[in-house]
């Protein structure tokens, strides 16, 4: 019977080891999307300029990070802008770091200061209008401190989009994280998996801030209900949003970002 019993133990141990190894086996090599040294493979798309003008030099490379820099602005005047990668992605896993850096331009919006984040599931920059201030998309997004005051960094906004949470369809556009407060200047690692079912589960410095799923175009946004409507137009209808376009925000506060890699999933 120990015998047995050993060889029944044994099968039920492999059954169960299977599937963690096919799991394993389904993810890619983790893989750099930004080499440290140009914007290659990555395109600007400024309000109220065309898709590829890097407005005054908005987005640049220094020390091996990519940085938001406004120091050719005389005033933000509300130019959000968005740096995309020239890749749609699925399911992946993305890494990357991150400091939020001072100062941010005197007339940038209360709201913006220390403000700025990862857009993903994107639509793609060229579907964008002259005007757009922001990518349809899921943001990630990434709050430095402002003020004693706790500002988790973190959080999900949804410009054009809704998401569900718990199992409940989110109405507001940005849902408060559970991230802690980091001081700006503070090197912060920002991880971002978007399984092949479509949960979705971000990180910040190890730590699991937000998990949510079902990401679908909504009409009804209070951000950006006129842009979610032509894309529901353009797609016939279907609401449901299973990949994108990945962007970092400039939003008029300054930001960098470094070792940036992606790993996908299937």
């Amino acid at each position: 019977m120990v015998g047995k019993s050993w060889r029944i133990a044994a099968a039920v141990l492999a059954c169960v080891a299977l599937p963690a190894q096919a799991l394993a086996q389904k993810a890619g090599p983790w893989r750099p999307i930004f080499d440290g040294k140009t914007l290659d493979g990555w395109t600007a798309k400024i309000a109220r300029h065309p898709l590829g003008e890097n407005w005054h030099d908005t987005f640049i490379v220094k020390d091996g990070a990519i940085q938001v820099s406004y120091a050719g602005y005389d005033k933000f005047a509300a130019q959000f802008g968005h740096l995309f990668y020239k890749t749609s992605f699925k399911a992946y896993r993305l890494k990357l770091s991150y400091r939020v850096l001072e100062p941010p331009l005197p007339d940038t919006p209360a709201w913006a200061r220390g403000n700025s984040g990862v857009m993903f599931h994107s639509q793609s920059p060229e579907s964008m209008g002259l005007n757009q201030p922001f990518p349809v998309s899921v943001e990630f997004q990434i709050l430095g401190a402002d003020g004693p005051g706790p500002r988790p960094t973190g959080s999900v906004c949804t410009p054009g989009l809704s998401i569900t949470i718990d199992g409940k369809r989110q109405a507001e556009h940005c849902t408060t994280s559970t991230g802690p407060t980091i001081p700006n200047g503070t090197w912060t690692k920002l991880e971002l998996e978007v399984l092949p079912n479509g949960q979705v589960t971000e990180r910040i410095n190890g730590a699991v801030v937000f998990r949510y799923a079902d990401i679908e175009l909504d009409p009804k946004d209070p951000m950006a209900p006129l842009d979610a409507r032509r894309l529901i137009a353009d797609r016939g209808g279907v609401l449901p949003v299973t990949e994108g376009y990945i962007a970092l925000q400039s939003e008029g506060h300054p930001i960098e970002f470094k070792d940036i890699q992606i790993q996908t999933l299937k």
